[in-house]
């Protein structure tokens, strides 16, 4: 009874052998190819991307020391101006007023100065034939310093009065172009706590500036001097370029994204770039150009010796970076001196010559079964829908449920 049970089990496990071995006696044999790839001069690129605002390179925010109703606006939008024209004016009815209450009072201070100098040096006069007593003396003296002293401030009050109607008159302080106005004729400025701000003149439009915010994992790698393109919405075609001038200490933290401010020059001579819009910047942090390069895969390459023909043979040396090529049968591995990587290209300084193909990745085909075995192999897994499939000849629509 035990033989009998032995040989059954026996012959099930031949059984599942024999069936396994007819499953797989459509595999294809397994082949191995490799790409390759050519050594030549190419450019090297190493670029980060950001955004960033453009705006002039020198604006000024114009506005009035002094409290009135403007009277008088000359400028609007777009306005060119020169440095010294007058640009605004505000009410100066009060502020001559004020001027010429200044000057009656430095005039009414001159008259008592010139009769307390008079009567000083008489009492000095007095003083000196014994005449007068010293108290006196001190007296008419100390009235005639008070009135030096009151010419002294009158004098200054003309000339803070006077300051002021200037203030009044507001002028350009730059060549430039407007362009923002923040108030109306008849409205109303006070300059109490701050100085009210009229206008915005930016000085040269032709030459614009990029502010661009730099995550700080990428800011290690930003310099001056580096080139720049950017792109803005307005001009989707366009490219535009510049370079970066300034690489800001300042850490700005936003949401809990550190950035830093990089300043990139924007020459605009044709003037379509315009204060405000958005850039989209791509610096190159790296960039060196025709240069003998490969991939970089094919430094990571290696020959396994188990994807071997049996005619073929390896050919290694001891290198820290090393290439490989195929020549004949042969396996080959060629010791080189690298440069600068962006990751996909890397620099070969020296060990292998313009043109030469080099081994980056292989590929193996043939050892899949076909679909047809792999539906009637018992040991996969079966679709789900199987059954509906068939009684629909595969590709038909299943019934409705």
């Amino acid at each position: 009874m035990k033989n009998k049970k032995l040989w059954m089990a026996i012959g099930a496990v031949a059984i599942i052998v024999i069936f396994v071995w007819k499953c797989s006696g459509g595999k294809k044999e397994q082949e191995v190819s490799f790409e390759t790839a050519k050594v030549e001069y190419q450019d090297i690129h190493t670029s980060i991307t950001a955004t960033g605002t453009i705006e002039p390179v020198t604006s000024v925010t114009v506005g009035t020391q002094v409290s009135g109703i403007v009277s008088k606006l000359y400028v609007d939008y777009n306005t060119v101006v020169k440095k010294g024209q007058v640009i605004a004016e505000l009410d100066k009815t009060n502020l001559t007023s004020e001027l010429n209450r200044a000057k009656a009072e430095l005039t009414s201070a001159q008259s008592t100065l010139t009769y307390e100098q008079a009567n000083f040096k008489r009492y000095q006069t007095l003083f000196d034939k014994g005449l007068v007593s010293a108290n006196d003396y001190e007296s008419a003296k100390l009235s005639y310093e008070k009135a030096r002293q009151t010419v002294s401030s009158a004098r200054e009050s003309v000339q803070k009065a006077q300051t002021n109607l200037g203030y009044a008159t507001i002028t350009s302080p730059i060549d430039g172009v407007v362009l923002s106005k923040s108030v109306e004729e008849g409205q109303t400025v006070a300059a109490s706590f701050n100085t009210p701000e009229l206008f915005t003149i930016a000085q040269d439009l032709t030459d614009m500036r990029v502010i661009a915010n730099i995550d700080e994992a990428d800011i290690g790698g930003v310099k001056e001097g580096q080139r720049v393109t950017f792109t803005v919405d307005a001009f989707p075609e366009d490219k535009f370029e510049g370079q970066v001038t300034q690489v800001r200490q300042e850490a700005t933290t936003t949401s809990n994204v550190v950035t830093y401010e990089v300043v990139i020059s924007a020459p605009n001579k044709d003037l379509k770039l315009k204060p405000g819009l958005t850039a989209n910047v791509t610096i190159f942090t790296l960039e060196k150009n025709h240069v003998l390069a490969a991939p970089a895969k094919a430094l990571r390459f290696i020959p396994n010796e188990a994807l071997l023909k049996p005619d073929q043979k390896i050919e290694d040396i001891e290198a820290p970076q090393k290439v490989w090529t195929l020549e004949g049968n042969t396996f080959k591995a060629h010791k080189v001196e690298t440069g600068i990587t962006n990751g996909m290209l890397t620099e070969i300084v020296s060990g292998i010559k313009e043109g030469t193909e080099v081994l980056v990745d292989f590929n193996i085909s043939g050892n899949e079964q076909p679909e047809e075995q792999q539906a009637q192999n018992p040991f996969m897994p079966r679709p789900r829908n199987n059954r509906q499939q068939q009684g629909n000849g595969g590709g038909g629509q299943q019934p409705k449920r």
